[in-house]
């Protein structure tokens, strides 16, 4: 990491909640999505990323919003880099702090824009991001998700989101994509070939390659490293060893692990594992 890079890591124990604020100057963002909802600050400089196939900016007091499984990468913008905080929501909390008062579900929000500008957000973003990075009573952080959560549904979601399996038999092309998909959600510990997944889905390399990328907006490669980074984390956040994970993750060594976990999350697991 370079000199003035820095990041501060958190991770709630009793939630499933992540903050990270930090300072990149040359570091860049292989593209990788989360399993979370996604809520970015921007406090400092501008960070420049592709999603939903365009260039976007997020400067100083911008939001930006990823939905779980989206995905994006990301890098400075200027010389002097940026400086920004983020936290990810599970979505099952989302679900639990949308509820209404009889506790049912009102389903889950989609955010159409990945940049927000919008004080009120910036506002309610960083307060909640204050409030998870410095220690705080357990009340005063949940009050403080349900108020921020609330607030960017308010003002920056359109509509509910769509359940993946309503929009995967849309056509043949998406019916392929998750084919793939969960082949590779079941073997992503394998070394698995193209191949393989040919011979699983019975469809030519080119055409499960475009029907994979066009509906998940990530090659099968990039996507079995994700479910692998993913069990890393999984195991790490349990208590193992970083090298242990390495290994039981699917990673030929802990420095494998290490290069790739920064890439995509900008910590090392090492960050990661004292983060709680």
């Amino acid at each position: 990491m370079a000199e003035r890079e820095w990041v501060t890591y958190r991770r709630m124990s009793n939630r499933p909640v992540e903050v990270m604020r930090a300072h990149f100057e040359r570091h860049v963002y292989h593209p990788h999505s989360h399993e979370t909802y996604s809520f970015g600050l921007t406090q400092f400089g501008a960070q420049s990323f592709d999603c939903r196939g365009a260039s976007r900016i997020s400067a100083a007091g911008m939001v930006m919003a990823f939905n779980p499984d989206e995905p994006h990468d990301g890098h400075s913008a200027t010389e002097l880099g940026f400086t920004y905080s983020i936290v990810h929501i599970g979505a099952e909390l989302v679900t639990d702090l949308l509820s209404d008062q009889a506790g049912r579900p009102t389903g889950l929000p989609l955010f159409t824009d990945p940049v927000l500008p919008d004080p009120v957000l910036s506002s309610a973003l960083n307060r909640l991001c204050a409030s998870l990075i410095q220690p705080a009573i357990e009340l005063a952080a949940d009050e403080a998700l349900a108020a921020s959560v609330a607030a960017m549904v308010r003002r920056g979601a359109r509509r509910p989101l769509v359940s993946s399996s309503a929009t995967l038999n849309v056509s043949a092309g998406a019916d392929l994509a998750r084919r793939v998909r969960a082949v590779l959600d079941d073997r992503y510990l394998d070394p698995l070939s193209m191949d393989d997944l040919v011979g699983a889905t019975g469809c030519s390399r080119f055409a499960l390659y475009r029907a994979f990328r066009a509906k998940y907006g990530l090659a099968p490669s990039d996507y079995q490293r994700q479910l692998r980074l993913r069990a890393a984390r999984r195991l790490i956040a349990a208590g193992r060893p970083v090298a242990e994970a390495a290994t039981e993750s699917g990673f030929a060594d802990q420095a494998h692990l290490t290069r790739w976990f920064r890439r995509y999350y900008g910590i090392t697991p090492g960050i990661y594992a004292n983060a709680i």
